[in-house]
Protein backbone atom coordinates (compact mmCIF):
# COMPACT_ATOMS: atom_id res chain seq x y z
CA UNK A 1 0.00 0.00 0.00
CA UNK A 2 1.43 3.41 -0.56
CA UNK A 3 1.58 6.33 1.32
CA UNK A 4 1.37 9.43 0.00
CA UNK A 5 1.36 13.36 0.21
CA UNK A 6 0.21 15.95 -1.82
CA UNK A 7 1.29 19.83 -1.65
CA UNK A 8 -1.25 22.82 -3.73
CA UNK A 9 -4.98 21.19 -2.96
CA UNK A 10 -7.72 21.84 -3.38
CA UNK A 11 -5.85 23.69 -6.53
CA UNK A 12 -7.38 22.45 -9.68
CA UNK A 13 -4.09 20.25 -10.87
CA UNK A 14 -3.85 18.63 -7.52
CA UNK A 15 -7.58 17.90 -6.89
CA UNK A 16 -7.31 16.16 -10.95
CA UNK A 17 -4.21 14.74 -9.92
CA UNK A 18 -5.22 13.55 -6.14
CA UNK A 19 -8.25 11.34 -8.39
CA UNK A 20 -6.18 9.69 -10.83
CA UNK A 21 -3.50 8.74 -8.16
CA UNK A 22 -6.59 7.49 -6.17
CA UNK A 23 -7.59 5.26 -9.07
CA UNK A 24 -3.77 4.12 -9.57
CA UNK A 25 -3.37 3.35 -6.54
CA UNK A 26 -6.34 1.53 -5.09
CA UNK A 27 -6.11 1.28 -1.27
CA UNK A 28 -3.94 3.62 -0.91
CA UNK A 29 -4.02 6.55 2.10
CA UNK A 30 -3.47 9.64 0.45
CA UNK A 31 -2.11 13.26 3.26
CA UNK A 32 -3.26 16.49 1.91
CA UNK A 33 -1.01 19.10 3.10
CA UNK A 34 -3.69 22.24 2.97
CA UNK A 35 -2.85 25.77 3.97
CA UNK A 36 -5.45 27.01 6.90
CA UNK A 37 -7.18 29.43 4.24
CA UNK A 38 -8.12 26.71 1.81
CA UNK A 39 -9.54 24.35 4.99
CA UNK A 40 -13.27 25.05 4.06
CA UNK A 41 -12.53 24.26 0.41
CA UNK A 42 -10.22 21.11 0.86
CA UNK A 43 -13.15 19.72 3.02
CA UNK A 44 -16.14 20.46 0.45
CA UNK A 45 -13.86 18.37 -2.22
CA UNK A 46 -13.10 15.29 -0.44
CA UNK A 47 -16.23 14.12 0.92
CA UNK A 48 -17.54 11.19 -0.24
CA UNK A 49 -13.65 10.09 -0.71
CA UNK A 50 -12.34 7.38 1.53
CA UNK A 51 -8.32 7.37 2.57
CA UNK A 52 -7.62 10.76 2.54
CA UNK A 53 -6.19 12.65 5.52
CA UNK A 54 -6.61 16.80 5.62
CA UNK A 55 -3.03 18.34 7.64
CA UNK A 56 -3.51 21.99 7.90
CA UNK A 57 0.42 22.92 7.26
CA UNK A 58 2.11 25.72 5.66
CA UNK A 59 4.87 25.13 3.78
CA UNK A 60 6.44 28.48 4.08
CA UNK A 61 7.60 27.17 7.69
CA UNK A 62 10.64 25.04 8.47
CA UNK A 63 7.95 22.21 10.08
CA UNK A 64 5.09 22.81 7.58
CA UNK A 65 2.89 23.76 10.48
CA UNK A 66 2.88 20.01 11.29
CA UNK A 67 3.11 18.87 14.59
CA UNK A 68 6.61 16.70 15.79
CA UNK A 69 4.27 13.61 16.15
CA UNK A 70 2.22 13.73 12.52
CA UNK A 71 6.00 14.19 11.38
CA UNK A 72 7.41 11.15 12.86
CA UNK A 73 4.27 9.32 11.53
CA UNK A 74 4.69 10.47 8.64
CA UNK A 75 8.37 9.80 8.13
CA UNK A 76 7.96 6.28 9.13
CA UNK A 77 4.73 5.49 6.20
CA UNK A 78 5.27 7.98 3.24
CA UNK A 79 6.24 6.48 -0.11
CA UNK A 80 5.44 9.20 -2.44
CA UNK A 81 5.17 12.84 -2.19
CA UNK A 82 3.75 14.91 -4.83
CA UNK A 83 4.76 19.16 -4.33
CA UNK A 84 2.15 21.12 -6.66
CA UNK A 85 2.14 24.11 -4.04
CA UNK A 86 3.28 27.43 -5.73
CA UNK A 87 2.61 30.98 -6.70
CA UNK A 88 1.82 30.68 -10.72
CA UNK A 89 0.83 34.48 -11.00
CA UNK A 90 3.02 35.56 -14.37
CA UNK A 91 3.17 39.32 -12.25
CA UNK A 92 3.35 38.15 -8.64
CA UNK A 93 6.06 40.34 -6.50
CA UNK A 94 9.10 39.26 -5.72
CA UNK A 95 9.10 38.28 -2.33
CA UNK A 96 6.01 36.20 -2.57
CA UNK A 97 7.35 34.58 -5.33
CA UNK A 98 10.09 33.63 -2.82
CA UNK A 99 8.66 32.92 -0.12
CA UNK A 100 6.23 30.69 -1.53
CA UNK A 101 8.23 28.88 -4.73
CA UNK A 102 11.80 28.95 -3.25
CA UNK A 103 11.42 28.84 0.24
CA UNK A 104 8.42 26.84 0.40
CA UNK A 105 10.41 24.37 -1.77
CA UNK A 106 13.34 24.38 0.13
CA UNK A 107 11.23 23.50 3.55
CA UNK A 108 9.71 20.37 1.29
CA UNK A 109 13.35 19.03 0.68
CA UNK A 110 14.41 19.42 3.99
CA UNK A 111 11.05 17.24 4.93
CA UNK A 112 11.40 14.87 1.99
CA UNK A 113 15.18 13.88 3.14
CA UNK A 114 13.49 12.55 6.89
CA UNK A 115 11.77 10.26 4.90
CA UNK A 116 12.43 5.86 5.50
CA UNK A 117 10.67 4.88 2.33
CA UNK A 118 10.61 7.20 0.14
CA UNK A 119 10.24 5.41 -3.76
CA UNK A 120 9.22 9.16 -5.44
CA UNK A 121 9.46 12.62 -5.03
CA UNK A 122 7.67 14.62 -7.72
CA UNK A 123 7.84 18.32 -8.24
CA UNK A 124 6.39 20.38 -10.29
CA UNK A 125 8.56 22.77 -12.18
CA UNK A 126 7.48 24.60 -15.38
CA UNK A 127 9.15 24.69 -18.94
CA UNK A 128 9.69 28.25 -18.67
CA UNK A 129 12.74 27.99 -15.86
CA UNK A 130 14.26 28.39 -19.19
CA UNK A 131 13.76 32.45 -19.13
CA UNK A 132 14.76 34.31 -21.98
CA UNK A 133 16.73 31.50 -23.78
CA UNK A 134 16.04 31.09 -27.45
CA UNK A 135 16.68 28.20 -29.51
CA UNK A 136 16.06 24.42 -28.50
CA UNK A 137 15.79 23.68 -25.01
CA UNK A 138 16.44 20.08 -23.31
CA UNK A 139 15.47 18.50 -20.59
CA UNK A 140 18.45 17.65 -19.44
CA UNK A 141 19.55 21.74 -19.30
CA UNK A 142 18.37 24.09 -16.44
CA UNK A 143 21.34 26.66 -15.65
CA UNK A 144 22.67 28.52 -18.88
CA UNK A 145 23.08 31.87 -17.31
CA UNK A 146 19.18 33.13 -18.83
CA UNK A 147 17.67 35.55 -17.37
CA UNK A 148 13.98 35.91 -16.96
CA UNK A 149 10.56 37.46 -17.95
CA UNK A 150 8.92 37.40 -14.37
CA UNK A 151 9.38 36.63 -10.90
CA UNK A 152 7.64 33.12 -11.71
CA UNK A 153 9.86 31.63 -13.74
CA UNK A 154 13.18 32.88 -11.52
CA UNK A 155 11.91 31.62 -8.48
CA UNK A 156 10.88 28.02 -10.02
CA UNK A 157 13.57 27.67 -11.84
CA UNK A 158 15.64 28.59 -7.99
CA UNK A 159 13.27 25.94 -6.75
CA UNK A 160 14.17 23.41 -9.23
CA UNK A 161 17.93 23.95 -8.79
CA UNK A 162 17.35 23.05 -4.78
CA UNK A 163 15.70 19.76 -5.97
CA UNK A 164 17.73 18.36 -8.64
CA UNK A 165 20.72 19.37 -5.88
CA UNK A 166 19.14 16.65 -4.03
CA UNK A 167 21.37 14.11 -3.12
CA UNK A 168 20.25 10.19 -3.38
CA UNK A 169 16.44 10.89 -3.63
CA UNK A 170 14.29 9.51 -6.29
CA UNK A 171 12.51 13.04 -7.60
CA UNK A 172 10.53 12.99 -10.87
CA UNK A 173 10.61 17.23 -11.85
CA UNK A 174 7.46 17.88 -14.27
CA UNK A 175 8.20 20.51 -16.26
CA UNK A 176 4.70 21.74 -17.99
CA UNK A 177 4.03 23.93 -20.85
CA UNK A 178 1.47 26.14 -20.97
CA UNK A 179 -1.30 24.41 -19.45
CA UNK A 180 -5.21 24.95 -20.84
CA UNK A 181 -8.89 22.73 -20.12
CA UNK A 182 -9.47 19.09 -20.96
CA UNK A 183 -8.99 18.03 -24.59
CA UNK A 184 -12.35 16.76 -24.63
CA UNK A 185 -14.47 18.07 -22.05
CA UNK A 186 -12.92 21.92 -22.08
CA UNK A 187 -13.07 22.00 -18.39
CA UNK A 188 -10.47 24.50 -16.75
CA UNK A 189 -10.71 26.25 -13.94
CA UNK A 190 -8.71 29.50 -14.72
CA UNK A 191 -8.60 31.75 -18.06
CA UNK A 192 -5.12 32.63 -18.65
CA UNK A 193 -2.29 31.69 -21.00
CA UNK A 194 -4.08 31.43 -24.07
CA UNK A 195 -7.57 31.97 -22.80
CA UNK A 196 -6.21 35.43 -22.47
CA UNK A 197 -6.24 35.83 -27.08
CA UNK A 198 -9.71 34.80 -26.29
CA UNK A 199 -11.14 37.95 -23.67
CA UNK A 200 -9.16 39.97 -25.96
CA UNK A 201 -11.33 38.44 -29.42
CA UNK A 202 -14.23 38.70 -27.41
CA UNK A 203 -13.50 42.26 -26.63
CA UNK A 204 -13.21 43.32 -30.82
CA UNK A 205 -15.49 41.04 -32.17
CA UNK A 206 -17.07 43.42 -34.53
CA UNK A 207 -14.35 44.99 -36.07
CA UNK A 208 -12.00 43.16 -38.44
CA UNK A 209 -9.47 41.13 -36.34
CA UNK A 210 -5.69 41.89 -36.02
CA UNK A 211 -2.75 39.04 -35.76
CA UNK A 212 -0.44 39.86 -32.51
CA UNK A 213 2.43 40.67 -34.89
CA UNK A 214 4.16 38.00 -37.20
CA UNK A 215 3.73 35.12 -34.80
CA UNK A 216 6.52 32.82 -36.07
CA UNK A 217 7.52 31.23 -32.63
CA UNK A 218 5.74 28.37 -31.48
CA UNK A 219 3.51 28.57 -28.76
CA UNK A 220 3.44 25.59 -26.42
CA UNK A 221 0.30 24.45 -24.90
CA UNK A 222 -0.86 21.32 -23.30
CA UNK A 223 -4.12 19.96 -22.24
CA UNK A 224 -4.42 19.14 -18.48
CA UNK A 225 -5.47 15.86 -18.72
CA UNK A 226 -2.52 14.74 -20.77
CA UNK A 227 -0.28 16.72 -17.92
CA UNK A 228 -2.17 14.58 -15.40
CA UNK A 229 -2.39 11.20 -16.90
CA UNK A 230 1.74 11.65 -17.70
CA UNK A 231 2.33 12.42 -14.52
CA UNK A 232 0.75 9.50 -13.12
CA UNK A 233 2.83 7.05 -14.96
CA UNK A 234 6.02 9.25 -14.61
CA UNK A 235 5.56 8.85 -10.83
CA UNK A 236 5.41 5.34 -11.08
CA UNK A 237 8.20 3.83 -13.30
CA UNK A 238 11.72 3.42 -12.83
CA UNK A 239 13.29 5.11 -16.11
CA UNK A 240 11.86 8.30 -14.49
CA UNK A 241 13.96 8.16 -11.61
CA UNK A 242 15.99 11.57 -11.08
CA UNK A 243 14.86 13.01 -14.40
CA UNK A 244 13.08 15.66 -15.85
CA UNK A 245 10.70 15.95 -18.19
CA UNK A 246 9.39 18.66 -20.47
CA UNK A 247 5.74 17.75 -20.62
CA UNK A 248 5.18 19.87 -23.74
CA UNK A 249 3.91 19.90 -27.14
CA UNK A 250 6.32 17.62 -29.44
CA UNK A 251 4.77 18.86 -32.19
CA UNK A 252 3.45 22.82 -31.10
CA UNK A 253 1.77 25.17 -33.45
CA UNK A 254 3.07 28.39 -34.28
CA UNK A 255 1.73 31.60 -32.10
CA UNK A 256 -0.19 32.75 -35.68
CA UNK A 257 -1.36 29.50 -36.48
CA UNK A 258 -2.50 28.95 -32.46
CA UNK A 259 -4.10 32.18 -32.76
CA UNK A 260 -6.28 32.14 -36.39
CA UNK A 261 -7.26 28.54 -34.85
CA UNK A 262 -8.85 29.98 -31.96
CA UNK A 263 -9.98 33.22 -33.08
CA UNK A 264 -12.28 30.62 -36.22
CA UNK A 265 -13.68 28.75 -33.17
CA UNK A 266 -15.12 32.17 -31.23
CA UNK A 267 -15.61 34.77 -33.77
CA UNK A 268 -16.09 32.18 -36.90
CA UNK A 269 -13.60 34.22 -38.67
CA UNK A 270 -10.01 35.20 -39.35
CA UNK A 271 -7.63 38.03 -38.59
CA UNK A 272 -7.13 40.02 -41.84
CA UNK A 273 -3.92 42.61 -40.40
CA UNK A 274 -1.28 42.35 -38.08
CA UNK A 275 -0.67 44.61 -34.76
CA UNK A 276 2.76 45.22 -33.63
CA UNK A 277 3.23 43.23 -30.44
CA UNK A 278 4.92 46.48 -29.22
CA UNK A 279 2.15 48.25 -29.60
CA UNK A 280 -0.28 46.00 -27.36
CA UNK A 281 2.28 45.65 -24.72
CA UNK A 282 2.15 49.45 -24.80
CA UNK A 283 -1.44 49.77 -24.18
CA UNK A 284 -1.16 47.12 -21.93
CA UNK A 285 1.27 49.59 -19.60
CA UNK A 286 -2.54 51.03 -18.44
CA UNK A 287 -4.21 49.38 -15.92
CA UNK A 288 -7.70 50.44 -17.13
CA UNK A 289 -6.64 49.06 -20.69
CA UNK A 290 -5.49 45.79 -18.90
CA UNK A 291 -9.04 45.65 -16.76
CA UNK A 292 -11.05 46.04 -20.31
CA UNK A 293 -9.37 43.31 -21.83
CA UNK A 294 -9.02 40.90 -19.17
CA UNK A 295 -5.15 40.33 -19.71
CA UNK A 296 -1.93 40.29 -17.76
CA UNK A 297 0.53 42.95 -19.57
CA UNK A 298 3.68 39.76 -19.04
CA UNK A 299 1.37 37.62 -21.43
CA UNK A 300 2.62 39.24 -24.41
CA UNK A 301 6.20 37.75 -23.81
CA UNK A 302 5.59 34.49 -24.60
CA UNK A 303 4.05 35.14 -28.12
CA UNK A 304 7.36 36.64 -29.08
CA UNK A 305 10.05 34.33 -27.48
CA UNK A 306 11.39 32.12 -30.26
CA UNK A 307 11.64 28.60 -27.96
CA UNK A 308 11.36 25.12 -29.09
CA UNK A 309 11.43 22.64 -26.41
CA UNK A 310 12.65 19.58 -26.55
CA UNK A 311 10.31 16.20 -25.26
CA UNK A 312 12.34 13.01 -26.68
CA UNK A 313 12.73 11.84 -23.45
CA UNK A 314 9.31 12.54 -21.87
CA UNK A 315 8.05 10.96 -25.36
CA UNK A 316 9.84 7.95 -25.38
CA UNK A 317 9.00 7.00 -21.82
CA UNK A 318 5.23 8.09 -22.35
CA UNK A 319 5.45 5.50 -25.03
CA UNK A 320 5.96 2.96 -23.23
CA UNK A 321 2.72 4.01 -21.17
CA UNK A 322 0.52 4.82 -24.34
CA UNK A 323 0.62 8.08 -23.69
CA UNK A 324 0.77 11.11 -26.30
CA UNK A 325 0.45 14.97 -26.40
CA UNK A 326 -2.66 15.57 -28.14
CA UNK A 327 -2.61 18.02 -31.31
CA UNK A 328 -4.08 21.27 -30.27
CA UNK A 329 -5.96 21.56 -33.28
CA UNK A 330 -7.82 18.48 -32.60
CA UNK A 331 -9.12 19.61 -29.44
CA UNK A 332 -9.10 23.55 -29.64
CA UNK A 333 -13.17 23.57 -30.94
CA UNK A 334 -13.23 21.98 -26.73
CA UNK A 335 -11.84 24.69 -25.08
CA UNK A 336 -13.41 26.93 -27.25
CA UNK A 337 -16.58 25.59 -26.25
CA UNK A 338 -15.69 25.52 -22.54
CA UNK A 339 -15.00 28.99 -22.71
CA UNK A 340 -18.12 30.50 -24.65
CA UNK A 341 -20.23 28.53 -21.70
CA UNK A 342 -18.32 30.03 -19.03
CA UNK A 343 -16.76 33.26 -20.04
CA UNK A 344 -19.12 35.14 -17.40
CA UNK A 345 -18.02 33.20 -14.66
CA UNK A 346 -16.54 35.28 -12.44
CA UNK A 347 -14.33 32.31 -10.32
CA UNK A 348 -12.52 31.37 -13.86
CA UNK A 349 -11.71 35.28 -14.34
CA UNK A 350 -7.79 36.14 -13.05
CA UNK A 351 -7.76 39.28 -11.17
CA UNK A 352 -6.25 42.04 -13.55
CA UNK A 353 -4.45 45.12 -11.51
Amino acid sequence: MKHVLMTGFPGFLATRLLHALMQKYEGSHFVLLVHPSQLELANERIQGLDRIELKIGNITDRSLGLSNEDREQLKEKLTHVFHLAAIYDLAVPQPIAEKVNVEGTKNINQFVLTLLNLERYVYFSTAYVSGNRTGLILETELQKGQQFKNHYEETKYKAEILVQELKDVPYTIIRPGITVGHSESGETSKFDGPYFIMRILDRIRFMPIPYLGKGNVLFNVVPYDYLINATVYLSGTETAKRKTFHLTDPNPHQARELYRLICEELLGKKPTWTISPKLVEAGLSFSFLRKYFGVEKEAVEYFRCPTEYDATDAKKVLEEGGLSCPDFKDYVRNIVMYYKQHRHDKDKKIHII
